[in-house]
């Protein structure tokens, strides 16, 4: 049986929704379990910070969550383009090459923004916080993913 490109479409949209909802799925339950943290959640729950702290945490915050929606909006329609590629092409040629390369931008740009946030809520810290979060931040990029 050939598959058409829109069934090829179709199963490689279902198989990022799937990973998708599954990284989601692991994520909650870790949380609930106690075995992990989000960095925000570290951050309000281990680090004891001040109000005046919580006050500029939570600017900061709101700040970042614009950007970054902007930004998955920008790689979620950048995955948009690299669909219409592929069905288009059927092979990995220019269209899916260029449309590749727009969705590497997009995530290096989510990313930077990340880091760029990661460092200005480090900002607000005091010395003896900011060596437990660079701990924390450290033990997070290096764990084992299992």
């Amino acid at each position: 049986m050939r598959m058409g490109p829109f069934r090829i479409a179709l199963l490689i949209f279902l198989a990022l929704a799937a990973g998708f909802l599954g990284s989601l799925a692991a994520n909650k339950w870790s949380a609930q379990n106690g075995e992990s943290l989000s960095l925000h959640g570290f951050v309000h729950q281990e680090l004891r910070l001040s109000q005046t702290q919580m006050k500029d945490l939570d600017v900061m915050e709101n700040k970042f969550a614009v950007k970054r929606r902007t930004l998955e909006l920008s790689l979620r329609a950048a995955n948009g383009e690299l669909a219409t590629a592929m069905e288009e092409e059927h092979e990995f040629g220019p269209k899916v090459a260029l449309a590749v390369e727009d969705v590497h931008d997009r995530m290096g740009e989510l990313q930077k923004a990340t880091i760029a946030h990661v460092f200005e809520m480090r900002s607000l810290l005091t010395p003896d916080q900011q060596k437990i979060f660079d701990r924390h931040v450290g033990d997070a990029l290096t764990a084992d993913p299992q």
